[in-house]
């Protein structure tokens, strides 16, 4: 596989009042935040619009399970599912079945250190 990570797709963080967060950010640092946090719009080398999502979750979700971490980096990838069956061979604790919705694919692993990592195969043209 020529590229495994094209980029950072997201940061998720627990808060206590994930909506105090969000409306601090905006008043203070001028983030355009609404329910789910705040997405940055850039384009990739080839001009293509890109998205990274910014989003302050509560502080009991279990979406980052089995992570008891405070956080989950997202990241964007080419090929979900080539990628995914190479960290497998690789010996990389996959978490769940890839899941799909129209703006990408989604799958998730554990670093060595027990950090859920989230992969997106993206289709940005969703969110415009």
């Amino acid at each position: 596989m020529k590229n495994r990570v094209t980029g950072l797709g997201g940061f998720f963080f627990k808060a206590k009042d994930p909506n105090k967060v969000k409306e601090w950010y905006k008043n203070h640092l001028g983030l355009n935040t609404d329910q789910y946090g705040c997405t940055f719009w850039w384009k990739d080398k080839e001009g293509k619009d890109c998205s990274t999502q910014w989003s302050p979750m509560s502080e009991d979700t279990s979406y980052y399970k089995p992570s008891e971490k405070q956080f989950m980096i997202n990241y964007r990838v080419e090929n979900l599912v080539e990628l995914l069956t190479q960290l497998k061979k690789e010996g990389v604790t996959v978490v769940g079945e890839i899941e799909e919705y129209e703006y990408g694919k989604f799958g998730w692993i554990l670093d060595p250190e027990g950090n859920k990592l989230e992969l997106w195969e993206p289709i940005d043209k969703a969110f415009l």
